[in-house]
């Protein structure tokens, strides 16, 4: 029987008790100590080669091809699960360094979506987000604007927008109109952004966009359905005067905020726009989001009276299809709708400037 030393620890071992790794003859407990197997492809190396860490082990190869590491903690991740910060920066971040990274950055990525908190006493409320543009998309702007709206609370976060040249966009939790009004410093905030240079109106790339909770218009779906299919009926039957009203062209809304086409009852629409129109949220109200249905037609505005007036359109629309039936929905003309709006000043006073009220002449301030 030939005896001969393990190539490891020099130990003497019959020639048939050894393994053979890497052009060596390993003994057995030599082979489980210092050798072990790349959890990817299975090959055994080294355990000094071991590219991975201890919770991973893995070939140099498997490594370069399919992995990486955290720039923040140093784990081992998989290239697939890997976060970057942005499309030029190759550090690589875990979930979990995403996320406190994501939570203490001024400007969030696109996706971010953190738990809503809602503010104010009511059934309905109504999220924000206003683009602005032109200033940058900057972390130090970003900061005075979240200085100003979260001085007390967490009301607003800002997040990154590729539809925009030089900008970012604010995005406020849910509030009912009473506290958008009353309590969220929108005229501090309005005026920060116009002093560092941003413009919404005027850079002709900005929207202003406004949810409002599905539950505000039933507590079951089908109630939800029957109201907001008056909702989309009134922006069909009054297509004309609410176009007037969003300040967009018909080429931006044609690629931002399509109108779905008019039909002539309520029931009949919705059925036809979840038919024809599923999963597409670029429409004048998007019926995408499961908690939400979200106004898109209306561009951006620095100017507080208009940003105002925009949200007490939305409530005074939400009421009458809320408490009006399809036939006293189709009957109702736009005239009788601005007539019912009268307890919302800063809504009038926009109506008209716009020309939507009664024709008189008014004075108006230039929109930013």
């Amino acid at each position: 029987m030939e005896i001969i030393p393990c190539g490891v620890c020099q130990c003497q071992h019959p020639m048939e008790e050894l393994y053979e790794f890497d052009d060596q003859l390993l003994c057995d407990d030599c082979l489980s100590s210092e050798t072990t197997f790349c959890d990817r492809c299975g090959d055994r190396i080294w355990a000094d080669d071991n590219a991975g860490d201890e919770h991973i082990h893995l070939c140099q190869s498997c490594y370069d091809r399919y992995y990486t590491r955290c720039s923040r903690c140093g784990q081992v991740i998989s290239e697939m699960d890997a976060f970057y910060q942005d499309d030029d920066c190759d550090e690589a971040l875990c979930q979990e360094c995403n996320t406190h990274y994501q939570d203490s950055r001024p400007i969030h990525d696109y996706y971010y979506k953190p738990e809503p908190i809602f503010y104010g006493d009511g059934s309905r409320y109504f999220g924000v987000e206003l683009e602005i543009d032109g200033a940058g998309e900057s972390n130090a702007a970003a900061r005075k604007v979240l200085e100003i709206a979260n001085a007390k609370d967490e009301h607003l976060y800002c997040k990154h927008d590729g539809s925009l040249e030089d900008g970012f966009e604010l995005v406020t939790h849910p509030m009912t109109l009473d506290y958008h009004l009353n309590h969220f410093p929108w005229d501090k905030l309005l005026s920060k952004a116009k002093s560092m240079g941003y413009t919404s109106h005027q850079a002709r790339t900005c929207g202003l966009h406004i949810h409002v909770n599905r539950t505000a218009f039933g507590e079951t779906e089908e109630a939800q359905d029957e109201c907001i299919a008056r909702v989309l009926y009134f922006f069909e039957k009054n297509w004309e005067e609410l176009l007037r009203f969003s300040r967009r062209t018909r080429t931006q809304l044609e690629r931002w905020a399509m109108r779905y086409g008019y039909k002539d009852h309520p029931k009949e629409l919705l059925k036809e726009v979840k038919k024809g129109y599923r999963g597409e949220r670029y429409t004048s109200v998007n019926l995408c989001n499961t908690y939400t249905i979200e106004f898109r037609i209306f561009r951006g505005t620095l100017k507080l009276n208009t940003l105002i007036a925009t949200l007490q359109m939305i409530h005074r629309v939400c009421d009458v299809a809320l408490y009006l039936s399809d036939d006293e929905m189709k009957a109702m003309t736009w005239s009788t709708f601005v007539a019912g709006c009268s307890d919302y000043p800063e809504l009038v006073q926009y109506l008209k400037e716009r020309r939507l009220y009664v024709n008189e002449p008014v004075e108006t301030e230039e929109e930013i």
